[in-house]
């Protein structure tokens, strides 16, 4: 006993004082208790950090801290929560009836934040992840730490960044879109667009091209889909969008006046004509304007209009013939957007809808052809799209910085 409070005297002696006695082999042994001192921990915290971070060795923590008050909650094995992921992922009718949408990684998650999206739940994988987003407006949303692994397997990105949130469902009246002022009197309709790749690409173009609104039919596909969330790269909080809508609500999230302009690519031969029109003979009743056929060689014509048929459909006209709108024609470099102005792009594969073709009539629109070379059959929907969306741009603004234009004060007020 003696001798071991002589080694913890001295112990204490060697650290406040630096004492070092004269035998070699004492120094030796003393700066190896030495090193041993500074490798111990030798200060204890009692409770939990008051910043919300995980104390450690020295009263350092090895993890980020968070603001005061903010709890953490880790995922157990089991929990329903995460399962819940999946649903809202890849069921449309899920993400409708519980009026949830996800949103997975730091760019989208912070684009709905800023436009006042209303987030409940954010998983991630580490503290580093979860600090690179805005806290302050995370205050209600429940926050999950899971494993990096889960998050592969719910993520469909081939690098997930580690962060996935789940948010009510936004009501496009009420978000708050920071480029507003920068739009233009534009807006598009998406007439049947089923590709989610597609429809991605189109609200991104009308994004960039400073669209008023974008407008979906009740056939496209969900606007909150992950593929369309991708390819829209954060095109959802950049300008509002409608969803699910029918060609009679149509008109409702229009200006008036405006002007409904339809993009066409038929531009078929005699021969293709001729035999375009012994199919739509042959059939009882059509869905689409292209299956009518379009009475034109050229996509230039002026004045076009549609043929009459017969047909034995109950919803047909009571003297046996099928009235079909009657369309101008135009290039898609000439003067069209003289005004507030729509743009409805229809499906690859079901064509633009008769109601489309019909709202261009009532407005006094046009259809719009982009002539291509020989041979081959159309474009992309959402290459048709970019390409008419910027030219009617180019033309409106050049209208709008026009001071004599009459109408451009009551543009700027809708619009503003």
């Amino acid at each position: 006993m003696a001798a071991y409070m002589r080694n913890v005297i001295c112990l204490v002696s060697i650290e406040r004082n630096a004492f070092l006695t004269r035998g070699s082999s004492v120094i030796e042994e003393s700066k190896r208790y030495v090193r041993g001192l500074r490798r111990t921990a030798v200060r204890v915290l009692n409770g939990p950090a008051s910043d919300g971070a995980s104390p450690v060795a020295g009263g350092r923590s090895l993890e980020p801290a968070l603001p005061a008050g903010r709890r953490i909650e880790r995922a157990l094995p089991g929990d329903k929560r995460l399962a819940r992921l999946v649903s809202v992922a890849r069921s449309r009718t899920f993400r409708e009836h519980q009026g949830k949408i996800l949103l997975e990684g730091r760019r989208l998650i912070c684009d709905a934040l800023d436009a006042g999206a209303n987030p409940q739940m954010v998983f991630f994988s580490t503290l580093d992840r979860l600090r690179e987003l805005p806290l302050d407006k995370l205050k209600r949303a429940t926050l999950v730490k899971v494993k990096f692994e889960d998050i592969k397997i719910w993520s469909d990105l081939v690098a997930p960044q580690g962060v996935i949130a789940i948010f009510s469902r936004p009501d496009p009246s009420r978000l708050n879109f920071a480029v507003r002022g920068h739009s233009v009197p534009l807006s598009l309709i998406c007439d049947n667009i089923r590709d989610p790749g597609n429809l991605g690409t189109m609200l991104r173009c009308a994004a960039a091209a400073g669209c008023h609104s974008v407008l979906l039919t009740k056939g496209c596909v969900d606007a909150w889909e992950p593929k369309v969330l991708r390819a829209a790269m954060g095109a959802h909080f950049r300008l509002p969008i409608y969803p699910s809508l029918g060609w009679g609500d149509m008109e409702k999230h229009l200006p008036k006046p405006v002007t409904v302009h339809v993009a066409d690519s038929s531009c078929a031969t005699d021969a293709s004509r001729e035999k375009e029109d012994s199919q739509v003979n042959a059939s009882h009743k059509s869905s689409k304007a292209g299956d009518y056929g379009w009475v034109s060689t050229r996509p230039n014509q002026n004045n076009m209009r549609y043929e009459e048929y017969d047909s034995d459909s109950d919803s047909d006209c009571e003297d046996g013939g099928l009235s079909l709108p009657r369309v101008d024609s135009k290039l898609y470099h000439e003067s069209w957007a003289q005004s507030p102005t729509a743009l409805v792009i229809g499906g690859e594969t079901h064509g633009l809808s008769v109601e489309a073709v019909q709202l261009a009539e009532k407005t006094a629109g046009h259809r719009l052809f982009i002539p291509v070379a020989p041979d081959v059959d159309s474009l992309n929907s959402a290459m048709a799209a970019s390409i008419l969306l910027f030219e009617g741009r180019k033309q409106l603004l050049k209208l709008i910085q026009t001071p004599e234009r009459k109408w451009k004060s009551k543009v700027e007020q809708q619009f503003s």
